[in-house]
């Protein structure tokens, strides 16, 4: 399984290595105020995909921290049940509270 791995892994990474050389030529980014951003095709195309998984990555950090906190509070609310539980158990030396109405 691991050779499967490094070997999908070296075809990506020649893959994308082979696209970064064909996609040198410069290209002009045109942004407000008649400002122009010159760079090679292939580090615009980086930029914009490093910023797409960063703004992916923040948009979820909302969701997985609200069920964090539901975890810890469902695992707070079991521990005290678990603790009432504890306390109202029948007591195993013959008490009165283990026997049954006769």
């Amino acid at each position: 399984m691991r050779i499967l791995t490094w070997t999908l892994r070296i075809i990506l990474f020649l893959a994308l290595f082979l696209l970064a050389l064909k996609n040198t030529d410069s290209v002009g980014l045109h942004l407000y105020f008649d400002h122009v951003w010159q760079a090679p095709l292939i580090l615009v195309l980086l930029v914009f995909f490093a910023a797409g998984a960063v703004v992916g990555v923040l948009a979820t950090l909302a969701t997985v921290f609200r069920q964090r906190r539901e975890i810890a509070r469902l695992q707070r609310e079991l521990g005290n049940r678990a603790g009432e539980a504890g306390a109202r158990a029948p007591a195993a030396d013959g008490g009165v509270d283990s026997q049954s109405d006769i």
